[in-house]
């Protein structure tokens, strides 16, 4: 059988090309995708060709096509109907860390059925609200506490959703795009630009990739507090301006990366239990606003440059595949 998958291949540039799917195999499925998510970070330094060679390794999707820098089928976030494989998968509606390919056969274990209150379209934002997990083990936030998460896009917002929802939390997005205002009281969260942010936080997020969202940040927190990094810079060299009161205030800047399961959790959970929660937390319909109106599959290539421009609005765009 045939489908259609979407190729990087070059700085900027992409195209659909024609993919042979083979018959599954025992303990395989075929999927036929339904929905596709792009979100604005690491897929767009795909795009551009920001991935660093040392990360070349690091960096590969679990089912990506191709090899750094280009060519590369890339992309994470696939909801599709099995359409054979074994009885207890078949008919199912499952997400997958799968590139954007409109039919492919995976092994069974890489495809997770989507709860039934969890509409298809929601369902692509599995592996972000995985990544957003994370981070919050990582930050380990408490109720009461004083949080701020810099940068609202779709990482950004859903740490923030999911902090938010904690007894006494106050937590507040910053981002200089006060459009981000209307998403993160959607979200249960206040909002404010760099320059009126609340300080002496118990608890900051990062996940602007920009120097300046980390300045912020570091601001931002309190005596002793911990500063998550989300961000991906690529290629970019960033300046963290440590000087100042970075030492006299004890803070730590941490590094938090989906990969791996936060160390809190490691000797209990596997990314197969962490990716089954993310899914659950994704039960709540105002989720939903996180994304933009769907894209057919066949005019991708001619949108990714207005989905990837820095002045866009989108936070993840929606891919919606022929039935």
């Amino acid at each position: 059988m045939q489908g259609k998958a979407l190729w990087y291949t070059g700085p900027g540039r992409a195209e659909l090309r024609e993919e042979t799917v083979a018959t599954p195999a025992a303990g395989e499925v075929r999927v036929r995708a339904l929905f596709g998510a792009i979100s604005r970070g690491t897929e767009r330094l795909v795009h551009a060709g920001r991935v660093p060679a040392s990360e070349y390794d690091r960096m590969r999707a679990p089912l990506m096509g191709g090899v750094f820098p280009f060519p590369v089928k890339y992309g994470y976030a696939t909801v599709g109907r099995v359409e054979d494989g074994p009885a207890v998968l078949r008919d199912r509606v499952v997400f997958s860390l799968h590139p954007h390919q409109s039919l492919f056969t995976v092994p069974a274990a890489a495809v997770c059925p989507l709860p039934e209150t969890v509409s298809p379209e929601r369902g692509v934002l599995a592996a972000n609200m995985e990544t957003a997990l994370n981070a919050v083990w990582e930050g380990a936030p408490g109720p009461a506490d004083r949080i701020a998460v810099v940068g609202g896009g779709l990482v950004g917002l859903l740490v923030a959703y999911l902090c938010a929802g904690m007894p006494g939390t106050e937590v507040t997005v910053v981002d200089i795009a006060e459009s981000r205002a209307e998403l993160a009281h959607v979200l249960g969260a206040r909002f404010a630009v760099p320059n009126a942010a609340p300080t002496d936080c118990d608890l900051v997020f990062h996940a602007s990739a920009s120097a300046a969202g980390l300045a912020t940040a570091l601001r931002l927190a309190g005596e002793e507090a911990s500063i998550i990094e989300l961000s991906w810079f690529g290629s970019g060299e960033i300046a963290a301006p440590l000087g100042e009161a970075f030492h006299s205030r004890r803070l730590r800047l941490v590094s938090s990366q989906v990969g791996k399961v936060a160390p809190s959790h490691r000797s209990r959970w596997t990314h197969g239990r962490r990716l089954t929660a993310a899914l659950k937390l994704l039960d709540d319909p105002v989720l939903g606003a996180l994304m933009a109106p769907a894209v057919d599959f066949h005019e991708l290539p001619a949108k990714l440059a207005s989905i990837f421009d820095p002045h866009s609005n989108v936070i993840c765009q929606l891919i919606r595949y022929p039935a």
